[in-house]
């Protein structure tokens, strides 16, 4: 069961994954700006090569001390912070074509 943005907090999730042998990660889902960032850099700092395919990820418009960030700022922004140095950033179609 996931209970914080970092999936791999106090879950089992990385035994599991470790157990199976897996090394790479696909990440989509759910808040951009919250979980799939968070999960993505613990994963790329645990080592796993991670592919985040940023069409199956959302987002929403966020606030910060009144000044409204559109949902698209807000996922071009973690999206373009992740691929410095956390992940591959791709598409659905990108993704589907390897």
């Amino acid at each position: 069961m996931k209970n914080y943005p970092n999936s791999f907090l106090k879950s089992e999730l990385k035994q599991v994954l470790d157990e199976k042998g897996i090394e790479e990660l696909v990440i989509v889902g759910a808040m951009s700006h919250m979980c799939i960032d968070a999960t993505t850099r613990a994963a790329s700092d645990f080592g796993y090569k991670t592919t985040v395919v940023h069409d199956a990820c959302a987002t929403r418009d966020l606030e910060f001390r009144g000044q409204m960030v559109p949902a698209a700022q807000v996922h071009a922004t973690l999206m373009s912070a992740l691929a410095f140095a956390y992940a591959t950033i791709v598409t659905t179609d990108e993704y589907l074509a390897k």
